[in-house]
């Protein structure tokens, strides 16, 4: 077991757990919510365990490899962390951590274009090799520059989300006062009081802020008037007029995150895109639409020798790393499960949680008898 796994925590839901008692109310539901009744957000990971995988015991067998290469790079397992926005909010200082964590242990990190950490500062943690995410703006004068800013960051794959064409009916953030515009009430500053830990780190590091946007951002903005700001800045809803000039102007990999139909994989391969990530936005988009599994199976088949097919939402585990990648994905990402373990660990939650969830795939690799990521679609049962 890797230095950095702390026995205290040995999965996902006992990070979550932790996190829960750390952070201030408003900002774990948050995180940890979807939108309207949450049923897609509960459906995401129970589906993906309907999910099984076949063992191979009396076979020859040397081992298990969780290298994957992916565009090109070499990363030493098949999951990377997903863009979050706002995790400074969740825990102080998070994207950095995260980022670290990531280029020392050699996976991909994807910076969101509304998380509090800059483009130039995460780039500079991994030495050019974090991802970008792209919210798409209004204005093409804005998009233009945010997308040099990446390039001259070095950034290998530029990321353009899809599924955000309107934000998500959230009941738990517009209580806790976290829709647009957002509004700090007299519960939101008793649950800071209750978690010193949170508001040592949160004096340390500073009240969070769109680090990557404040070059465009009107100074002194109260947040009545950043709610304003962001609603006219960004432009959620994509098509091929949008997304044509992006792939004329970005030479690296461009990859499109939201898609969960035929249509729209058909669509991104007509474009020239690299790669999609099959996602529904961990379930805080859509309450009626599919879990993210469901959709991956049919692409992956009919698609997956066209475009790298890759998947985010839902995924919890190694064992669901496993089953997502069987199912089609070549590589997954997740977002809440290292928002757990930074909420849980701080400085240390990023390096353990990649630790277990590697411990926890090569456990069911070599059940499996998997010598190789890419022999595990070989184990599905259909």
């Amino acid at each position: 077991m890797a230095s950095s796994f702390n026995t205290k925590y040995p999965s996902i839901d006992d990070l979550r757990n932790k996190a829960q008692k750390r952070m201030p109310k408003f900002a774990f539901e948050y995180l940890d919510g979807g939108c309207n009744e949450d049923v897609n957000l509960h459906r995401n990971t129970s589906e993906l365990r309907e999910v099984q995988l076949k063992p191979q015991y009396l076979r020859s067998y040397s081992g298990s490899s969780l290298k994957t290469k992916l565009f090109g790079m070499d990363y030493d397992a098949p999951f990377g962390i997903a863009p979050v926005g706002l995790q400074g909010l969740m825990w102080p200082n998070s994207p950095e951590i995260l980022a670290k964590a990531a280029f020392e242990e050699n996976i991909p990190f994807i910076l969101s274009t509304v998380t509090t950490t800059s483009i130039e500062r995460a780039s500079e943690i991994t030495e050019g090799k974090s991802w970008f995410q792209l919210y798409h703006p209004t204005e093409n004068s804005l998009r233009d520059d945010i997308i040099k800013r990446a390039e001259a960051a070095h950034c290998p794959v530029l990321v353009i989300l899809c599924d955000v064409p309107t934000f998500g009916f959230r009941p738990r953030d517009i209580r806790n006062g976290l829709a647009m515009p957002p509004k700090m009430s007299i519960n939101n500053i008793l649950q800071v009081l209750g978690k010193p830990a949170w508001a040592l780190q949160t004096l340390k590091y500073g009240q969070p802020n769109f680090e990557t946007l404040k070059p465009y951002m009107p100074k002194g903005l109260d947040l009545k008037q950043l709610g304003k700001f962001m609603n006219q800045t960004f432009s959620g809803r994509l098509n091929a007029e949008k997304i044509k000039p992006i792939r004329d102007m970005w030479k690296g990999k461009l990859v499109i995150k939201g898609v969960a139909s035929h249509e729209d994989a058909e669509e991104a391969i007509r474009l020239g895109l690299d790669g999609i990530i099959v996602s529904n936005h961990g379930g805080r988009q859509l309450d009626a639409g599919e879990s993210t599994i469901k959709p991956l199976a049919t692409i992956a088949e009919k698609y997956g020798d066209q475009i790298t097919v890759m998947m985010d939402s839902g995924i919890r585990s190694g064992s669901d790393i496993a089953r997502s990648i069987a199912t089609g994905a070549e590589f997954t990402f997740l977002g809440r499960s290292f928002m757990y373990g930074v909420g849980a660990l701080g400085a240390q939650g990023g390096e353990h949680t990649i630790a277990l969830l590697k411990a926890e795939l090569q456990q069911v690799m070599e059940q499996v008898c998997s010598k190789n990521v890419s022999d595990l679609p070989k184990h599905l049962i259909k």
